[in-house]
């Protein structure tokens, strides 16, 4: 028996994907221990935007959050979203950040820290990777995965093996954009299961309409993991839904030894939830259907709706189909970047100024000239001289690593924000998100004087249903 395992979604990238990661923690908490009895691989509850969101829009501690999941989730393991050395953030942090960070992290409760970098290069998750094992976390490597003329199958392959070389202790195709198709998608995994010994997990979206087949070729070709949502959380943006595969593999060779009727009563606690965020318009409809334009320009979903806020602000709406042409123009120039957080960001923003200025690099965004000068990593293929020169001018192109021209940040941060120190956590808050942090941290403090001017010990209030 070749029982697949499957890591839930619900707690991160489902309501990430959907409800611009608005679950708050209050409405985990009730539904935590029969996530825990259902006998998932792991569930995804971490990372990826939560971080931010939660401390930007819920007025959370990210923190605090991870400690309460852990205190209800006894037998399961706790998985997060690390972009490498960018962490959760959107540019690159110092070594000794990037060492606390992942060490607060496993010490508070996370068990899987899933490693990705936006360029695939090895060395930007090399020092999140190496202090995962060390911290005796479950070290997983992710490819993000993208199409262009120079990645191949082989492309990806090479990467798994570095990945593995590396000490990763399993391997995640990720498909940001939901771009793997479902034979392609055999080949793929064919490939990579045949030069690696460690598992291998495949993440997608349903944003194209490909995801569940994709998931059902992947496993028949010897993946060993899915990432799922449960259905009310599922499908448009979202993973494809944890019940039918459930119900699909259930007494073949890959079972999950699942129960649907157990797995009903998470669907039962997160419909109401699902249905309220309709009535609000916290979850668009739009997203919930298939985008064929995703494969057409091979563009995350996420992407093309930043792309017509952008248009819009610029009352520039009518130049929509220019700028999505414009799109491989400028991530061909850039060297093939995969479009997942930070690149796809920087890319449509470049290639909407590209079109609203009608000179291409005109107006060049600072980020777009860290890029260039290799501030990220490396790219697939290298940038050619001419926009080298279009963008940064005679500026020198760095080639090492570029964490290692980053100085130590930790004590000097720590100085920044000692006046709202409450635990070290909180250092690691404020670098990440200096300002947003720090006007969470006001708000707690004027929390624990709101009941008649009496200190009010947050820890110990009671979180209701």
């Amino acid at each position: 028996m070749t029982a697949i395992k499957i890591t839930e979604t619900i707690l991160r990238d489902a309501h990430q994907s959907l409800i611009a990661t608005r679950l708050s923690t209050n409405q985990m908490i009730p539904i935590l221990e029969t996530l825990d009895s259902i006998g998932y691989h792991a569930l995804e509850c971490w990372g990826g935007a939560t971080f931010d969101a939660s401390l930007r829009y819920l007025n959370e501690n990210p923190w605090d959050r991870l400690r309460l999941l852990r205190k209800h989730v006894k037998n399961t393991k706790l998985q997060m979203l690390l972009r490498g050395q960018n962490l959760l953030g959107y540019k690159h942090y110092a070594d000794d950040v990037v060492e606390e960070f992942v060490k607060r992290s496993i010490g508070n409760g996370i068990d899987i820290i899933r490693i990705f970098d936006a360029l695939n290069d090895i060395r930007n998750i090399e020092k999140a990777l190496i202090t995962t094992k060390k911290e005796g976390g479950h070290a997983q490597a992710a490819i993000s995965y993208t199409i262009s003329p120079i990645h191949t199958i082989d492309t990806f392959v090479d990467l798994a093996k570095s990945m593995e070389q590396l000490g990763a202790d399993s391997i995640c195709i990720k498909d940001m954009s939901g771009l793997l198709a479902p034979y392609e998608t055999e080949k793929l995994v064919k490939a990579i299961k045949a030069n690696i010994s460690v598992p291998l997990e495949i993440h997608s979206h349903c944003t194209s309409g490909l995801a569940s087949m994709t998931y059902l070729k992947a496993i028949e070709a010897g993946v060993d993991i899915i990432d799922t949502a449960i259905s009310p959380f599922a499908s448009g943006t979202s993973q494809p839904p944890t019940e039918p595969f459930v119900a699909t593999l259930k007494g073949t060779e890959f079972d999950t030894g699942l129960d649907l009727k157990q797995l009903d009563k998470v669907t039962q606690y997160f419909a109401p939830i699902r249905d309220n965020a309709l009535e609000t318009g916290l979850l668009d409809p739009k997203i919930l259907g298939v985008d064929i334009n995703t494969l057409v320009y091979q563009v995350p979903g996420g992407m093309l709706s930043n792309l017509v806020s952008q248009l819009k602000a610029q009352n520039a709406l009518n130049k929509f189909e220019e700028v999505l042409k414009e799109v491989p123009r400028v991530r061909e120039d850039l060297g093939f970047p995969p479009l997942v957080t930070p690149t796809s960001q920087m890319v449509g923003t470049q290639a909407v100024l590209n079109v609203i200025m009608g000179e291409r690099y005109k107006m060049v965004p600072k980020e777009i000239k860290e890029y260039v000068r290799g501030m990220y990593g490396k790219p697939t293929v290298q940038i050619s001289k001419e926009i080298i020169e279009k963008i940064i001018g005679n500026q020198e192109v760095i080639t090492c690593r570029p964490a290692d021209i980053i100085e130590p940040q930790l004590e000097t941060e720590r100085n920044k924000m000692k006046a709202y120190l409450e635990e070290e956590e909180d250092v690691l808050s404020y670098v990440l998100f200096p300002q947003v942090a720090e006007d969470y941290f006001k708000y707690r403090q004027a929390e624990k004087y709101k009941i008649d001017g009496e200190l009010v010990d947050t820890e110990q209030q009671t979180y209701p249903v």
